[in-house]
C-alpha cells in the first residue's frame, strides 16, 4: 500500500493548482462530467441544499441485464443540466464543502497504488507541500470510501435480483427498483 508521504510528494511532483476554470465540471465528449456518487454524498448534498433525491443524482448510465431479463446499473451519478454539472454556477461549485470524493480528487486518483492524474488545465503549477498532503489524504480516503461501497454493492448483489423487465439501482444502501 502506498504510503500518504510517497503520494504526497508524487502530487508535488505533478504540481496542481485549480484555476477554478470550471471545465472539469462540463460535458466536452460522451461520460466527461460525469460525477459518480456514493448515497452518503448525495445525502450530504441533500442536507445542504435542500434537494431531493431525484433532484441531486440520476442512476449511472451504463446498464447489466441479468439472466431473469432485469436490468441495474451500480449506482448514482449527478445529475447534468445542459452537459454541465447541476451544481456549476459561474465555473463555481455550488455544493464545494460538500462535493463528492472525486470532485476533492481531481484530476488525481488511484489505480491500486499508481496515481492517475487526468488532463487539466491547473497541472504543472506550483503545489505546496501541506496542499499536496491535503490531496494525498483525500485519494487515500476516497479509495477506502471505494473500497467499501464496493464491498457493501457485492453482498447487495449476493442477495437480491432484479425482477424481470425492471430496471433497479444497486448501492451500498440496497436495491432500489427505478422503474417496472
Amino acid at each position: 500500500m502506498i504510503s500518504p508521504e510517497s503520494l504526497a510528494r508524487q502530487v508535488q511532483s505533478a504540481g496542481f493548482s485549480c484555476t477554478r476554470c470550471g471545465r472539469c465540471c462540463q460535458c466536452h465528449d460522451e461520460g466527461s462530467a460525469l460525477v459518480m456518487v456514493f448515497p452518503s454524498e448525495i445525502r450530504a448534498i441533500i442536507a445542504v441544499t435542500g434537494l431531493s433525491w431525484e433532484e441531486v443524482a440520476e442512476p449511472y448510465p451504463e446498464t447489466i441485464r441479468n439472466a431473469s431479463g432485469g436490468r441495474y446499473t451500480l449506482g448514482w451519478c449527478l445529475k447534468r443540466n445542459g452537459g454541465a454539472c447541476r451544481f456549476l454556477e459561474d465555473s463555481r461549485c455550488t455544493v464545494y464543502d460538500s462535493r463528492p470524493w472525486i470532485c476533492r480528487t481531481y484530476p488525481f486518483m488511484l489505480d491500486g497504488d499508481e496515481i492517475v492524474i487526468s488532463e487539466c488545465d491547473g497541472l504543472h503549477q506550483p503545489t505546496g507541500e501541506e496542499e499536496a498532503r491535503r490531496i494525498a489524504g483525500d485519494l487515500i480516503c476516497r479509495r477506502e470510501a471505494e473500497e467499501a461501497e464496493a464491498a457493501l454493492i457485492r453482498a447487495v448483489l449476493a442477495k437480491n435480483t432484479v425482477p424481470a423487465g425492471s430496471f433497479a439501482v444497486i448501492d451500498s444502501d440496497g436495491m432500489k427498483v427505478i422503474d417496472g
